[in-house]
């Protein structure tokens, strides 16, 4: 059986104003109608050859992780939550051991990223069973994709004979970093040369046999970070602090480069990183002047540009070349062929504190969301949706009170010693300083407006008494 590790802790910057640190790519539908990550778990279903996946994670991001299993209504083995990112070698041999336990010596580990897409799920799964026996025998293997374009953004592997087309699996030559246009360019011309998906298959003995030559430091503290890990209900594995003393180091870096045990298997199943707002243009389905476009768009006299309306109308008119999108707070404006300096625009956001860096203004909780529609000096508006049988932690504030009007569904309402369940139109006020809890007995989500008043309205101030997501 072969276990994938889906690695879910990247931020995405370079497709800000959509992903953000908080609410990331892998967590929104960029490509078809579910999310990145969902795809992802959809590629490898929990049968047959697979076992349902771990996903590697981080406290930021893990009840998005959560949400987004339960929504697909998908298994997953276990949430692995890192208390520091230290990049992907460290991610696979906490995986590798973590397969170990589970399946044995025989476990074998596919590690995916979250948030690539691929068009052909059927030659991603053939790809990956060319790829098994090479690595029940021992092989670390890695899928490259052929180049279409001389592409510098992505690193390089080079096989040692050229691709006949039969799936075969290739002895890698060596690894090449990110070139320049006329390297990338020579390797587009030359047979022997892929794009490195950073997709891996590999016993997760012999990955941790090869890390322990070339990096004992990273085995040796990943150990025991798993040893140590704690558990809780909610599916969550805490890796040890100790997991922070791993060296910070990629896949490639820490074994692939140096072991004499690589091989590539060619995946041509339309794969992209979807790293930039260009990648996801070229990805698209695109009209008869190449654009292409999602949400409520009007074009006028453009061409080859890619526009996202995730809110309201946007027209675009007289344009070639550009990315527009709008969120509810932020819209981007770019070079389309230049997108990738959008990174830049999310550090300099950061450098100045802004909030649309960091998240929306709908906030994902492992309860349901809120969206804030108005925030005054001494007021603020929201409209709250709690997910059926969900509740939020026992709570009290120290600088607001706060109201709610049900337009959706049944709440349960507990403040102080009394609980109550309103239905919609119906409302209640909740005092400076009183004990309250919301709850969703129901069977459809509850949605309802909460107006909160006082000096201070930040979420920091919320002191919870008890929470059944284990939340400080």
């Amino acid at each position: 059986m072969i276990i994938p590790v889906i690695l879910a802790g990247g931020s995405g910057s370079r497709l800000w104003p959509l992903s953000r640190s908080k609410h990331p790519k892998q967590f929104h539908a960029l490509v078809s109608a579910e999310p990145l990550l969902v795809d992802a778990a959809r590629r490898v279903p929990g049968s047959g050859a697979f076992m349902p996946p771990f996903v590697i994670t981080n406290e930021e991001n893990r009840f998005g992780v959560v949400a987004a299993f339960r929504n697909a209504k998908l298994a997953c083995q276990g949430i692995v939550l890192e208390p520091e990112g230290r990049s992907t070698a460290p991610a696979a041999a906490v995986a590798a051991h973590l397969a170990l336990e589970k399946a044995g010596p025989d476990a074998l580990i596919l590690i995916m990223p979250s948030d690539h897409h691929i068009e052909n799920p059927r030659a991603f799964l053939d790809a990956v069973e060319a790829g098994r026996t090479a690595a029940r025998n021992g092989l670390l293997v890695t899928f490259g994709i052929k180049p279409t374009k001389p592409e510098t953004g992505y690193g390089y592997v080079k096989t040692a004979a050229a691709a006949d087309g039969s799936g075969a699996v290739l002895k890698v030559d060596r690894f090449v970093e990110k070139p320049d246009r006329a390297t990338a360019e020579r390797f587009c011309a030359e047979d022997l040369y892929f794009w490195n998906s950073g997709i891996f298959l590999f016993g997760a003995r012999a990955y941790l046999d090869e890390l322990a030559r070339f990096e004992p430091a990273m085995a040796e503290a990943s150990l025991d970070a798993v040893q140590n890990a704690t558990a809780d209900p909610m599916n969550f594995i805490r890796l040890a602090d100790s997991f922070r003393e791993c060296p910070a180091d990629s896949i490639d870096y820490a074994v692939m480069e140096k072991t004499d045990k690589a091989a590539l298997v060619p995946l041509d199943a339309g794969w992209s990183d979807v790293g930039t707002w260009d990648a996801l243009y070229d990805a698209a389905e695109k009209d008869e002047r190449e654009n292409a476009t999602r949400g409520d768009v009007l074009l006028r006299d453009a061409s080859r540009c890619y526009v996202r309306a995730e809110s309201g109308l946007v027209a675009v008119s007289g344009v070639e070349d550009i990315v527009v999108i709008s969120t509810k707070d932020a819209t981007l404006v770019a070079k389309r062929t230049e997108s990738g300096s959008v990174k830049e625009v999310v550090q300099q956001l950061a450098a100045t504190r802004r909030n649309e860096a960091e998240q929306h203004t709908t906030v994902h909780r492992p309860w349901g969301s809120y969206e804030t529609l108005h925030l005054s000096d001494r007021y603020q508006v929201k409209q709250i949706v709690v997910e059926p049988g969900a509740a939020l932690s026992l709570q009290r504030h120290h600088h607001r009170a706060e109201h709610w009007i049900v337009v959706k569904g049944t709440a349960r309402v507990t403040i102080d010693d009394e609980t109550r369940l309103l239905s919609e139109n119906q409302s209640i006020y909740v005092p400076l300083g009183s004990t309250h809890r919301l709850e969703n007995p129901g069977l459809i989500p509850l949605t309802l407006i909460e107006v909160q008043s006082g000096p201070y309205l930040g979420e920091d101030d919320i002191v919870r008494l008890e929470d059944v997501y284990a939340r400080v």
